[in-house]
């Protein structure tokens, strides 16, 4: 069984990993772990460093995800993609991996602070969904495989 699983680093990330182990040790998978690295919007020094942070980052993230399949004894690969996370996703699942299922760990905001904090966090979050949509549901309307998104815990 082939597994595509979006993977930034994250805590949420992680746990899915971990979940998707679980779930499907019995049946061999092949891990392939991807992240997707956001080209900046504007071409200036600071995002530039930015950038090249960020994929800094997802590298060590990966080879951490890695080690973590290889300690489980799990096959696995990865794939680092510069673009937009939405589309990029779906152009590995299906022009380059072609898995039997896409992971997604359902992304979280779950603010610090109380009433005000969390207010403002549901609004943002709306605004987001109503202008660009989320990873998630932009891959659950186009992508041609089974999709699991794995809530946070």
């Amino acid at each position: 069984m082939k597994i595509m699983i979006a993977y930034d680093g994250s805590r949420n990330a992680r746990l899915a990993l971990a979940q998707t182990i679980t779930m499907f040790r019995d049946l061999k998978p092949v891990i392939t772990l991807v992240a997707v690295a956001e080209n900046p919007r504007d071409i200036t020094s600071g995002n530039e460093d930015m950038f090249q942070q960020e994929v800094a980052d997802l590298k060590k993230h990966l080879a951490e995800a890695m080690e973590v399949c290889s300690q489980e004894q799990i096959s696995a690969a990865n794939m680092l993609l510069e673009g937009d996370p939405r589309k990029m996703l779906l152009f590995a699942a299906e022009k380059k991996i072609h898995p039997d299922m896409l992971v997604l760990a359902r992304h979280s905001h779950e603010p610090d602070g109380g009433f005000i904090a969390r207010s403002l966090t549901y609004f943002v979050d709306e605004l987001d969904y109503m202008t660009f949509g989320s990873v998630s549901s932009f891959l659950a309307r186009r992508i041609q495989c089974p999709l699991l998104i794995l809530p946070s815990r």
